[in-house]
């Protein structure tokens, strides 16, 4: 179920039974209108995703609590489920537990959208149920309504001419690579390979340092560097020190830079938000999630 199995049958099983599992698949196949489930106690973050995410096949339950949300999915099958962590009456890692193991009517596809930071173990309790963390900020919205969207399996031409609008900076930034420097600083050459590969495919003009002071010196000697991808472990100075060092040079105050963290590392997302890294990544890294980054902080660089 939480793979994102619409439901389940135990053997052997019964005619009765087969027949709700095929009518349960036919009306989840010939769905014209998707469901999300938001689950946020705060009324004005409500109002605020849902006016994000709204659209005229999308249906929106919007509930306040852990166990409103466990009422509505014992009776509901949704697509998507949106939520807050921090809830009146349960901690949402609480909820994602008792979703695993009480008779709800499917697990959906879960966002997590929260306003603070998590350390690595809470991280990783939650990615057991999660598909994918935003952490409520200034590039937040445009990354929730691109997840909600490939998890919806929204085609972008289908969407309302509002949200065409909103994902044209999000969606269709795979352009701005084109001709884009972007700053590669790994010690890993297999890292190195693999990412080069995929930026080189969109286009993006890729330079290469090893460390974080060869990733200082290649920010001096090359001027239109657009977007940094720093590894966080790496000999000689590591990425949260050089990250550190970029920052305290005015030149890169408004730099987008992409902390490249292990799953190893405790407290990563804290640390390298503290040290000023635009957002982050963990390892291995995730294709299509690369490119949504990549996505959501290019904007940024027309209005530097």
């Amino acid at each position: 179920m939480q793979m994102g199995a619409v439901g389940y049958a135990l053997k052997p099983t019964t005619r009765e039974r087969l027949k709700q599992v095929f009518e349960k698949l036919e009306g989840k196949f010939t769905q014209a209108v998707k469901k999300v489930l938001l689950v946020e106690d705060d009324a004005l973050q409500r109002e605020s995703v849902v006016h994000l995410i709204d659209d005229e096949d999308i249906e929106i339950t919007a509930v306040e609590s852990g166990q409103e949300a466990i009422d509505m999915l014992c009776t509901t099958i949704f697509d998507c489920m949106i939520m807050d962590l921090k809830l009146p009456d349960m901690q949402g890692s609480e909820l994602l537990e008792r979703m695993s193991r009480e008779p709800i009517c499917c697990f959906p596809p879960v966002i997590v959208y929260t306003g603070r930071n998590l350390t690595r173990d809470e991280e990783q309790e939650l990615l057991k149920y999660s598909r994918t963390i935003i952490i409520k900020g200034a590039r937040s919205p445009e990354r929730l309504l691109d997840e909600v969207t490939l998890f919806l399996h929204k085609v972008e031409s289908q969407l309302s001419s509002e949200r065409q609008s909103m994902l044209a900076s999000v969606r269709s930034r795979d352009k701005v690579l084109d001709g884009r420097r972007v700053l590669l600083v790994d010690d890993d050459v297999r890292n190195i390979f693999a990412l080069t590969g995929v930026l080189e495919q969109k286009g993006a003009l890729v330079e290469v340092a090893r460390d974080g002071l060869e990733a200082i010196a290649k920010l001096d000697e090359i001027h239109d560097i657009d977007l940094v991808l720093m590894d966080v472990m790496m000999p000689v100075m590591d990425g949260l020190e050089a990250t550190r060092r970029i920052r305290a040079d005015g030149r890169f105050n408004k730099l987008p830079i992409i902390a490249l963290t292990a799953k190893a590392m405790r407290d990563d997302q804290e640390q390298c938000l503290n040290a000023g890294a635009s957002d982050y990544l963990a390892k291995p890294i995730d294709i299509d999630r690369l490119y949504s980054l990549l996505r959501v902080w290019m904007p940024s660089l027309e209005r530097l």
